[in-house]
């Protein structure tokens, strides 16, 4: 017997490591694979039209974000608190250059904030009438608390309420300006002693049918703010304002011939504003913005050579008649199975982990070199996503093994592999297939396991189209990968329970 089958698994696992190594086209066919992934999302990442050139501002997350809107604000300066009584959100969106219509933003908003200070990305806490959702709370840009119901009016207006305590910021919510009740609660680690605060109004684009389905036109809110009453640290002086952001952002910008404004209105003030203050999210509201998505398109292409190889592995010794050598070596077949899993498995993770490592920050770099803003995300989300990638080929390879023992023909598996996962993928991206047959392709195939590379997050506060088309899959990161592992264990399973059975 030989050393593999008297000395246990390592030496097992050593065979196959050196079997693996010593077929040329195996090891070259990883490497290429690695190089496809970069060389087609270097193609993705080439100049082509020129982009707008300016970057996107951080939040305090990390993440991209949009921050613009209008403001009318003063210092605070330690603890203190803020009230008004908001009388009247309304809106006019854009028909056509130079011309608008009456109508409302769902999100436009209009309320008060207080933010620590006038650059685009500081963190901030806000309390808001909205314009289909009732009274929110919102701040560091991905936090979103609901509160009432209902929208206002002169007749019907709605009281808020701001009170900064240290970090502490407390939302209040009134419908007469007596009876008030807690909104939500914010912490703001780190906050300086010195803030702006006041009132603000702003609007993203507002989704409206074309002819050709829906699209996006800028949106402008004006709200209408009364009773204005401070208690504090507040700086003494008149009320500034200020258009936050030299434009409306991302997800809106104004309508042709309006501008943002405030104006004195007896007590309180009437101020006019479009933009948003949210994060940045994929899809049509983020058009000419690149996601770490874009420059992993090659991922595709690079798992199809893996694919090739792992099938490989595994019918090229039914092709030579070596695999009755392969199991007199080992009796114990399953554990031939495993040691060739964990090297092809292995060796792709470490192609595909490589190559994103690579891509991630080569394509950030030549997309902003090119004019074309980059969609910053958290470290962990990148993180995720450059080991989700050397994740998502390492599954496929083994699905592939799996594949490639049960039909022992290398041809035949890898189409099985690849019409099972490659093509649905592509088919639900390139909006070939209307949302929800992509979505359900994306659901129930193994090409749920791409969703381990998404980068860009569903909010609830932020209108798009999540669809497969603009980068959104159905399922969330990891329990798409964890699709695409339940098909790999099942293949992998029915291909060691043959392997005992049916081989000699």
């Amino acid at each position: 017997m030989t050393t593999a089958a008297l000395g246990g698994f390592g030496p097992l696992l050593h065979a196959e490591w050196t079997k693996f190594r010593t077929v040329r086209g195996w090891w070259a066919s990883t490497v290429g694979a690695a190089l496809v992934v970069c060389l087609v999302g270097l193609l993705a990442t080439a100049a082509g039209n020129q982009g707008t050139g300016s970057s996107l501002p951080v939040g305090p997350g990390g993440e991209a974000v949009n921050d613009a809107f209008s403001f009318v604000h003063r210092p605070l300066t330690g603890d203190g608190t803020i009230t008004v009584a908001v009388t009247s959100l309304t809106g006019v969106i854009a028909t056509g250059p130079g011309h608008t219509r009456p109508g409302l933003a769902p999100w436009a908003k209009a309320g008060i904030i207080v933010k620590e200070g006038l650059t685009q990305g500081s963190a901030y806490a806000a309390l808001m009438v909205t314009g289909a959702h009732g009274v929110r709370m919102q701040y560091d840009y991905t936090h979103d608390v609901a509160g009432a119901a209902g929208t206002v009016s002169v007749t019907s207006p709605r009281w808020l309420r701001l009170r900064r305590e240290g970090d502490l910021l407390t939302g209040y919510q009134s419908a007469d300006g007596h009876a008030w009740s807690e909104v939500g609660t914010a912490r703001l680690a780190g906050l300086q002693d010195t803030v702006q605060a006041g009132l603000f109004v702003t609007s993203p684009s507002a989704e409206q049918s074309t002819g050709t389905g829906s699209g996006f036109a800028p949106a402008v809110a004006t709200g209408g703010f009364d009773r204005i009453a401070l208690d504090g640290g507040w700086t003494a002086g008149n009320w500034r304002y200020r258009q936050v952001g030299d434009d409306a952002g991302v997800s809106g910008s104004y309508a042709e011939n309006t501008k943002g404004a405030a104006v004195r209105s007896g007590p309180g003030y009437t101020v006019t504003g479009a933009g948003d203050i949210a994060p940045v999210v994929g899809g049509p509201a983020a058009s000419g913005v690149r996601t770490i998505e874009n420059f992993l398109v090659g991922a595709f292409a690079g798992l199809v050579l893996v694919v090739v190889v792992a099938a490989g592995s595994i019918t090229v010794e039914y092709r030579r008649g070596l695999i009755s050598l392969t199991l007199a070596a080992s009796p114990r077949r399953g554990r031939v199975l495993v040691a060739k899993a964990l090297v092809v498995g292995g060796v792709a993770f470490l192609a595909g982990t490589a190559a994103a490592a690579v891509m991630v920050p080569l394509g950030a770099v030549r997309s902003r070199a090119g004019g074309f803003p980059v969609l910053t995300v958290p470290a962990g989300t990148e993180a995720r996503v450059v080991v989700g990638t050397g994740l998502l080929l390492a599954a496929a390879a083994v699905l592939a093994l799996g594949v490639g023992t049960i039909l022992r023909r290398g041809a035949v598996a890898v189409t099985v592999v690849v019409v099972g996962m490659v093509l649905p993928y592509l088919l639900a991206t390139a909006s070939v297939l209307p949302d929800g047959p992509a979505e359900w392709l994306l659901r129930v195939t193994p090409a749920a396991g791409f969703a381990v590379q998404q980068s860009v997050l569903r909010y609830d506060q932020v209108v798009t189209v999540y669809a497969p088309s603009s980068g959104y899959f159905p399922l969330s990161p990891w329990a798409g990968f964890a699709v695409l592992c339940g098909y790999a264990a099942v293949a992998f399973g029915a291909a060691v329970v043959l392997l005992r059975r049916r081989d000699v």
